[in-house]
């Protein structure tokens, strides 16, 4: 019948009654071939097809695509394809998916008829006990893989007919992909029991024949192989959805037109694959897929990692909570016990800030003693000068009562300007727990510039520029302010004391800016480099022979305690001197209380006569 179909077909096309219009020359014609027994077996399997589509399609240039399973269908799916040649398995599920359509299927002769010819034998050693496919039970099983049809799905369906599930019921169903000689090599290596590879070729291969037996053979009438299944269509040629029509219509007519005695190959009009639908209908894959009832058992063996994960997740959420609770039990009473030793430890904090801050103040004291023990000398030897003039008077019989009086208010006055400088530092030298009160700024920095002066001999000119309004307070604790003034006029003082007269000078300005109060102590002596800039604050860091390092790290403490902070700038240009010196800023914030109706009274540890002399 077959042979009568391409005599017409050809008779047909020899008088024009199917016309191919013609391509133009040189165009691509690509067909993708499964090689399921790798490139070479391929080549030389599908050559007489390339050969005969050149001759009969002279404007095309035809070119055979060899491909596994996955890459076949890829190919298609992006459109590099016009044709494919696979096996009826793979073409039913590119039939659905990609829409292709067969046009021709294998008439590979010898017997075989194109509708009954593929199937798939189960090879085993000969030495095998195994005899039937039920003996397959618990055994291993190599296969070229799983979407495979004569290497797999053939024998999948028998297994199932004798109720064995090949993915429960066999010991291993080990994956060789192709080429399917891979199969052979696993039972030759032993790591398989039994294999499955397509009908005819164990016949076709005499050096497997001489090892291999096939298992459960079975007799198919007109077929010239041993098979372990019963019999399907030949592969198919089939056009994808993109391929033209004309197109099909010509390598159809000319396929036909192959003979087996001349060509090696040929092709016959499409056979009917409903035994391919019906088995994949069975097995519920490839296109009936859908079929498998999602019932709890299936769910969980198709889904079991999932399953088993969710489990463990619930188990470890459940030993979560538990070791959460108890954790949260023990750890509240460890904040506890944490807390009530944050709190001692605070404590502690404040006592040794207060003892660093006690110690710089005695330390700017110590190294200001000198000048200091000068400075008292001064009244106390006025006073004594006074009181022995008193004696020289009496025995001299010059004793008069405006001599007693003159001298004894010299005296008085001696005296209290020593108690007045004693009362101060004694004041600055105390040590006492931190306390605010509002204050006004400029008296902080006179009463700062008046114990600084009262400490040397020789004070150097110190100028304030005030430019606060009137009426402006902060609050802040007044010895600790007073403590920050001092270190920065001292270390001024030290920067500019080798310096001409002129640049001893230091100047003090207060402005208000943004919210803040701003007291800058601006020197003209030496300056310092960028690197010691950049280090100021750090504890134990001094550009002094003598100092310790800790002067600008506490009063930037003290700063930071009062919501402000203390900076290092860069001078302004002074009409004199230029860039030279050094400036710092304490920035403090602004009290926004309204002023008091009278100033504050002096500190009990502060005498009520203020000045000091100056040098």
């Amino acid at each position: 019948m077959s042979a009568i179909v391409r005599s017409v077909l050809a008779v047909l096309a020899l008088f024009g009654f199917l016309h191919v219009h013609a391509a133009p020359a040189g165009q691509p014609l690509r067909i993708g071939v499964l090689a399921f027994l790798g490139s070479d077996a391929a080549v030389e399997e599908w050559s007489p097809v390339v050969r005969r589509l050149q001759a009969a399609l002279p404007g095309h240039l035809p070119t055979l695509v060899h491909l596994d399973h996955d890459g076949l269908r890829d190919a298609a799916q992006r459109g590099e394809l016009d044709f494919i040649i696979t096996n009826p398995g793979h073409y039913i599920e590119l039939e659905a998916t990609l829409g292709a359509s067969r046009i021709l299927t294998l008439d590979a002769d010898g017997g075989r008829a194109p509708e009954r010819a593929l199937g798939s034998a189960v090879i085993v050693p000969r030495e095998s006990p195994l005899r039937e496919l039920a003996d397959l039970r618990g055994r291993r099983l190599a296969i070229v893989g799983r979407g495979g049809f004569g290497g797999f799905q053939l024998v999948w369906g028998e297994l199932d007919a004798l109720g064995i599930d090949p993915e429960a019921d066999l010991a291993e169903l080990r994956e060789v992909g192709f080429p399917m000689q891979g199969v052979v090599d696993a039972l030759d290596a032993g790591l398989a029991d039994a294999g499955v590879i397509r009908s005819c070729l164990l016949e076709e291969r005499p050096e497997w024949a001489a090892r291999l037996r096939v298992l459960s053979a079975r007799t198919e009438p007109g077929f010239p192989c041993a098979t372990s299944t019963p019999l399907y269509p030949d592969w198919p040629l089939a056009a994808l959805r993109t391929t033209p029509p004309e197109l099909s219509r010509a390598v159809a007519i000319a396929l036909l037109g192959m003979r087996q005695d001349s060509d090696g190959l040929a092709w016959a009009v499409p056979a009917d694959y409903q035994p391919v639908h019906e088995l994949f209908r069975r097995l519920e894959i490839g296109p009936y897929a859908y079929l498998r009832a999602p019932t709890l058992m299936v769910l969980a063996e198709r889904y079991w990692p999932w399953v088993a994960g969710f489990a463990l997740l619930i188990v470890g959420w459940i030993v979560y909570t538990v070791r959460v609770e108890h954790l949260v039990q023990t750890r509240t009473a460890a904040l506890r016990e944490a807390l009530a030793a944050r709190e001692a430890m605070e404590a502690r904090m404040r006592g040794a800030q207060e003892q660093a801050e006690h110690m710089s103040r005695l330390s700017v004291l110590g190294e200001l003693s000198g000048t200091l023990a000068h400075e008292l000398n001064q009244p106390l030897a006025a006073v004594v000068n006074y009181a022995n003039s008193l004696v020289r008077r009496a025995d001299n019989q010059r004793l008069t009562e405006a001599a007693v009086r003159e001298a004894a208010t010299e005296i008085a006055g001696q005296a209290e300007r020593a108690a007045g400088i004693l009362g101060r530092i004694r004041a600055f030298a105390r040590k006492r727990t931190a306390s605010r009160e509002t204050v006004a700024p400029r008296e902080l920095v006179d009463e700062a510039v008046t114990l600084f002066r009262g400490m040397l001999a020789h004070a150097p000119d110190i100028g304030i520029d005030d430019a606060l309004p009137a009426g402006t307070l902060i609050a802040a604790d007044r010895l600790q302010i007073q403590q920050v003034l001092l270190n920065l006029l001292k270390n001024a003082w030290d920067a500019s004391r080798e310096q001409p007269v002129e640049r001893q000078r230091i100047d003090i300005r207060l402005d208000a800016e943004g919210g803040s109060l701003r007291i800058a102590v601006r020197d003209y002596g030496s300056g310092m480099n960028e690197s010691a800039r950049a280090r100021l604050f750090e504890s134990f860091f001094t550009t002094k022979a003598d100092g310790l390092g800790l002067g600008l790290s506490i009063c930037r403490s003290i700063a930071e305690a009062h919501g402000g902070r203390l900076a290092a700038g860069r001078p302004d240009p002074s009409p004199r001197f230029g860039t030279v010196g050094a400036l710092f800023i304490l920035s403090l914030p602004l009290d926004a209380s309204p002023p008091p109706s009278s100033s504050p009274s002096p500190s009990p540890e502060r005498p009520a006569q203020t000045d000091a002399p100056t040098a």
